[in-house]
């Protein structure tokens, strides 16, 4: 698969990145509450792409397979549901317990959803970690990294927020060339609460999954 267009390539790391690295939140391993938050990204992702590249299903674009990926080696390392709160805005605190689980749930599987066959691409990329600078006392911090390919081309910008909590670092953004993950969801989530509530963001959600489910899986052999 030839990518000449920097949009396109850009918006293919995004989407190879985000399919490693985007799943709910949960309790970290005990002894990460003391990494730092670059090492932290460091591992996890090195960690994912290597499980990426060694599974033929996932590159195939499994979605049990990929769920299988996200909740073992990094559901403890994302905070999701942080992250969906942010994306809905203003609007969450109108959404009931109940709807709020369910926009959680629904933004999971979108976004397993959309990038699962983007996973099919992923063969000869590499991430490089820039040098990071925080102090002792941040607890919002920044990540920066960039997407290679062998194949050539300018390198990707991809830069993790993470936010410090009681059980560790968690990411709670990420940032493909200057755009934030949660800022250009919330621009559709707000649409869609405004046509039609919370309600109408749940069914948006829903139908889209639906579709993309209805989908076959994308192989990566070209």
């Amino acid at each position: 698969m030839n990518v000449s267009n920097p949009i396109q390539r850009a918006a293919r790391g995004l989407m190879i990145v985000l399919a490693a690295t985007l799943s709910p939140g949960g309790a970290a391993l005990a002894d990460d509450a003391a990494t730092p938050p670059d090492e932290l990204v460091k591992r996890v992702v090195s960690d994912v792409m290597q499980s990426i590249k060694s599974d033929p299903e996932i590159q195939a674009g499994s979605i049990p397979k990929i769920n299988a990926l996200v909740d073992a080696k990094v559901l403890p390392y994302v905070d999701f549901r942080y992250m969906t709160a942010s994306a809905v805005g203003r609007n969450w605190g109108s959404a009931t317990p109940e709807q709020q689980e369910k926009i959680v749930g629904q933004f999971r599987q979108l976004l397993t959803y959309t990038y699962s066959g983007a996973l099919s691409q992923v063969r000869d990329q590499t991430i490089q970690f820039k040098p990071y600078r925080a102090s002792p006392s941040d607890t919002v911090v920044q990540v920066n990294t960039e997407v290679i390919s062998t194949h050539g081309g300018d390198p990707i910008d991809l830069n993790y927020k993470l936010k410090k909590q009681a059980d560790g670092w968690k990411i709670i953004d990420v940032n493909i060339i200057g755009v934030w993950l949660v800022q250009n969801y919330r621009n559709e989530f707000g649409q869609l609460v405004t046509a039609g509530g919370i309600d109408g963001l749940i069914k948006g959600l829903s139908d889209k999954n639906a579709a993309l489910a209805a989908k076959p899986a994308t192989s990566g052999k070209n």
